[in-house]
C-alpha cells in the first residue's frame, strides 16, 4: 500500500540492503509483523519478542509474497532484507515519510477511557465523506500506529489514529511520526495512574497531543471535552482552534434530552453550530454519548452536515472486539463481553450500562450479573478502587457479583460485602473456569451478564465461552 521502491525504503530507514535482487522493486502491499498476514507485494517487519523471534519466519514471509524483510540481523539463505539497528525506529521513520506524502487529513485521539469506541465512531462517520483508514482495535503504540499509517495510500482522505500513553513524552513521540491536523482529547481518568502518579500527570501526557497541532491559521483543530476540567484547560496549551464537545451549555457540539431506551441504548438530540438532529445509538450505555459527541465534532469540522452526522451515529456500531459486545443467546440469556480492558471509569460506566440493560429484563424476573476481574496498573490506589467498584455494584442494585481472580478480586468482593451484599449476592471465585461452572448452574432466561476486567486477566475468553453457551473456557 505504501508504493515505495526497496531503494527508497532503505534510504528512509537508514538500513543496509542484503540480497535484494532488484532495489527498484516496489512494495505495494501491507507492512505486517506476523508472517501469517503477509500479502503479495508486502513488507515483513521481523521483531524479536520474548516468546517468538520474527526473524525465524523470514523465509516463510518471503515465500508468502513479501518483497523483503525489515530485520536487525543478516538472514542468510538469500532472503531479501533491509538490515537496521532498530525495527521499531525504522517503522516509525517509514510511517513519517509516508504520512508526509499523503494528502489525507490526519485525526488523532487520546483519552483515559473510550479511545477505541470513539475511534470506531469517527471512522464510520468519516467514511461517508471519503476513503478512511483507521487504527484496528487498540493498535495505538509505537508499533501499531506506524503499521496503521502505512496502510494509507494516495486515495486515502482521512487517517484516524488512536494514541495511547505509557509515560510523559510518549504521545509527543507518536505525533512526531504522524503529525495530526485534528487532535481529540476525550478525558483524563485514572487508567495507568500507578505508572503516572496522579491525574495531573496523566493530563500532562494527554495534552501533548494538542501541543503538537498546527496553528489555527494552518488548519489545526483541537477537539476537547467541555465536561472534563482537565481537558478543557488544555485549550491554553495549543495554538490550534479549539472546538468543545459535551453537555456543557457552551459546548460547540453538545447533547440535549439525553435518555436511555428500554434496552439501555442512549438517545439524544445532537446540536452543532450548523444544525441539529435526533440520535438513537446502536451501542449500549450512556457513556457512549460523550464518545458520539467527540466523533460528531470531528465530522462537523471536516464538512459533514448535522443531519448526516445524526443519521450516521444512529447507524454506527462497534468495529472492535470485546467492547460492550452484546449477544442474546438462544436460551434467553444476554451476554455483554466488555473484557478488552478495564479501569475505574470504564468499570463504573459498564455497571451502569448493565443495570440499564437489565431494567426491562428484571420486570420479567431476569437478573443482572457483574462478572468482574482485576483492574491493572492502579498502583497505591488499587485497593480503594476495587473496593469502590464492589460497593457501586451494590448501590446500583446489580443482582449478582462474581469477582474472578486473586487479591484484587477479593477486594471487589469485600467492597460489595461491606456495602451490604451478603449471602449469595456476591461471590469470589479463583479463575475463569470456576466462574463458568458457577454461571452454567445459575443462569436462567432473562438474565443479563456483564464480563469485564483488564486485558491481562484474559476474561474475554470467559465472555466468549458464555456467548457460545459453553462449559469450558478456551485455553484453560
Amino acid at each position: 500500500m505504501i508504493d515505495l521502491s526497496l531503494a527508497e525504503i532503505t534510504a528512509i530507514v537508514g538500513g543496509q540492503p542484503r540480497d535484494l535482487p532488484d532495489p527498484e522493486q516496489r512494495v505495494t502491499g501491507p507492512v505486517v509483523i506476523d508472517s501469517r498476514d503477509v500479502r503479495p507485494g508486502g513488507l515483513f517487519a521481523a521483531f524479536a519478542g520474548e516468546r517468538v523471534d520474527g526473524h525465524d519466519f523470514a523465509e516463510r514471509a518471503v515465500a508468502a509474497g513479501a518483497v523483503a524483510v525489515l530485520a536487525t540481523r543478516p538472514l542468510g539463505g538469500a532472503v531479501p532484507s533491509i538490515v537496521v539497528d532498530d525495527v521499531v525506529a525504522a517503522l516509525g521513520a517509514l510511517a513519517r515519510a509516508v504520512a508526509q506524502r499523503l494528502g489525507a487529513t490526519l485525526v488523532a485521539l487520546t483519552g483515559s477511557v473510550g479511545k477505541t469506541s470513539t475511534k470506531d465512531l469517527i471512522a464510520q462517520l468519516l467514511e461517508r465523506i471519503g476513503p478512511t483508514v483507521w487504527t484496528p482495535g487498540s493498535f495505538n503504540n509505537e508499533i501499531g500506529l506506524p503499521l496503521t499509517a502505512l496502510r494509507a495510500d494516495a486515495a486515502t482522505r482521512h487517517l484516524v489514529l488512536e494514541m495511547g500513553a505509557r509515560s510523559i513524552g510518549h504521545i509527543r513521540y507518536l505525533t512526531e511520526l504522524t503529525p495530526p491536523r485534528v487532535g481529540v482529547v476525550l478525558n483524563v481518568g485514572t487508567a495507568h495512574i500507578g505508572e503516572f502518579g496522579g491525574r495531573e500527570q496523566i493530563a500532562e501526557a494527554k495534552g501533548e497531543l494538542v501541543e503538537s497541532l498546527p496553528t489555527e491559521a494552518d488548519g489545526g483543530i483541537a477537539v476537547l471535552n467541555a465536561d472534563d476540567p482537565l481537558v478543557r484547560a488544555m485549550s491554553t496549551r495549543t495554538k490550534a482552534r479549539t472546538v468543545l464537545f459535551g453537555e456543557a451549555p457552551d459546548a460547540d457540539v453538545r447533547a440535549a434530552d439525553i435518555r436511555l431506551t428500554e434496552d439501555g441504548r442512549p438517545a439524544f438530540t445532537l446540536h452543532t453550530p450548523t444544525g441539529c438532529g435526533p440520535v438513537t445509538m446502536r451501542l449500549y450505555g450512556e457513556h457512549h454519548v460523550s464518545n458520539a459527541l467527540a466523533a460528531a465534532a470531528v465530522a462537523h469540522e471536516l464538512g459533514m452536515p448535522a443531519d448526516e452526522i445524526a443519521s450516521a451515529l444512529s447507524e454506527a456500531g462497534s468495529l472492535s472486539r470485546w467492547r460492550m459486545e452484546v449477544t442474546e443467546r438462544a436460551d434467553g440469556v444476554t451476554i455483554v463481553n466488555d473484557a478488552y480492558n478495564a479501569n475505574p471509569e470504564s468499570m463504573r460506566a459498564a455497571l451502569r450500562a448493565l443495570v440499564a440493560m437489565g431494567g426491562a429484563a428484571s420486570a420479567a424476573g431476569g437478573r443482572t450479573w457483574a462478572v468482574l476481574g482485576q483492574m491493572a496498573e492502579l498502583g497505591e490506589e488499587s485497593l480503594a478502587e476495587h473496593d469502590a467498584v464492589g460497593r457501586l455494584a451494590v448501590r446500583l442494585n446489580v443482582s449478582k457479583l462474581v469477582a474472578v481472580g486473586g487479591r484484587e478480586a477479593a477486594w471487589l468482593r469485600m467492597g460489595a460485602y461491606n456495602e451490604g451484599s451478603w449471602g449469595e449476592e456476591s461471590v469470589h471465585v479463583s479463575d475463569a473456569q470456576a466462574a463458568i461452572d458457577l454461571l452454567r448452574r445459575e443462569l436462567r432466561p432473562g438474565d443479563v451478564v456483564l464480563v469485564k476486567a483488564s486485558r491481562s486477566v484474559g476474561l474475554e475468553r470467559l465472555g466468549e465461552a458464555l456467548t457460545a453457551g459453553e462449559g469450558e473456557v478456551a485455553g484453560s
